[in-house]
């Protein structure tokens, strides 16, 4: 599979578990939300694109703003840990374990 098709994956499983999280009408951590709707807003930014990068500058163009995403996301689980929401914070575990996965395969 292709970076860029596991780069949308990625987006749509962060997207989908964001609008999962609204729609559940949880009380969060009010930072929780935004921290996931940022990590969302960054990888919206490639979305369109990230096909049309050139193998050799995969790593230089994707690697900050999938750091910066991973950064995001694990701020989001830790807030969600401390809140006793332990099924979020497993998921969004394992959206970071895709992103880390994908940042090696850069």
């Amino acid at each position: 599979m292709r970076i860029s098709d596991r780069y949308r994956m990625v987006f749509d499983a962060i997207s989908g578990h964001l609008a999962r999280m609204r729609q559940a009408e949880q009380e969060k951590t009010a930072g929780v939300l935004d921290c996931i709707a940022n990590a969302v807003s960054e990888l919206r930014a490639q979305l369109e694109t990230v096909g049309e990068i050139p193998q050799i500058k995969l790593e230089q163009r994707l690697a900050p703003i999938l750091l910066s995403v991973h950064a995001l996301l694990d701020r989001a689980r830790v807030l969600l840990e401390a809140d006793g929401c332990n099924d979020d914070a497993a998921a969004i575990w394992e959206l970071e374990q895709q992103i880390y996965r994908l940042l090696n395969d850069l």
